[in-house]
């Protein structure tokens, strides 16, 4: 699944930038992006949370549609290695699915806020031509193994669209109710949860 996606940049910055101060500019985006959204996160509050200058955004993103460009490329990136590392091909469509759960929630537990900001709605209008290429390519790995399962009658007849809507969805809520302080994901929940998505898929 390697890939290399490139954020979009401007100019190289002065050696008298600090290196760290890209690194500050975007966790600030992030946090920010993941609590107000796009359209709700100025550039000078990314700049303030960064403490940076307004400017100094500028030197390293051409504008804010490159920055959260250069956000999500490194984040979907991030989580489609964490998922498809080590992936069990030769197993059977269950233990891929497993696998697929388990490191879904291992991400969302150890980076909150960058789960929370690639599952905001509305990313399209802003994605540039990069960063659809890599959510095609993540959808078109999860759809082209539940085709190949259904085509083996191992899951439902069912698109793989409209699966992966169904257990997806459940996933991000139950990662919702959990922050909440509905239900503890402690090994006995998960173990539950697994197994009632499964029994939403398989044939």
């Amino acid at each position: 699944m390697g890939m290399n996606v490139h954020p979009v940049t401007t100019t190289t910055p002065s050696p008298s930038e600090p290196s760290d101060k890209r690194e500050r500019i975007l966790d600030a985006a992030l946090s920010l992006f993941a609590e107000r959204g796009f359209h709700g996160t100025p550039v000078p509050l990314v700049a303030e949370r960064a403490q940076v200058g307004a400017g100094t955004i500028y030197r390293y993103f051409a504008s804010k549609e490159a920055l959260v460009n250069a956000l999500y490329q490194r984040w979907k990136l991030a989580f489609s290695d964490a998922v498809s590392a080590d992936f069990p091909i030769e197993k059977t469509t269950r233990a891929q699915w497993s696998h697929v759960f388990r490191r879904a929630i291992d991400f969302a537990q150890k980076n909150p806020q960058a789960f929370d900001f690639l599952e905001l709605h509305h990313h399209a209008p802003y994605l540039d031509q990069e960063s659809r290429a890599l959510e095609n390519r993540v959808m078109t790995l999860a759809q082209s193994i539940l085709e190949a399962s259904r085509i083996m009658k191992a899951t439902r007849d069912e698109s793989s669209a409209l699966l992966i809507s169904l257990v997806w969805g459940g996933l991000i809520q139950l990662i919702r109710c959990a922050r909440q302080g509905m239900l503890e994901l402690d090994a006995a929940t998960l173990d539950r949860f697994e197994n009632l998505t499964w029994e939403a898929l398989r044939a």
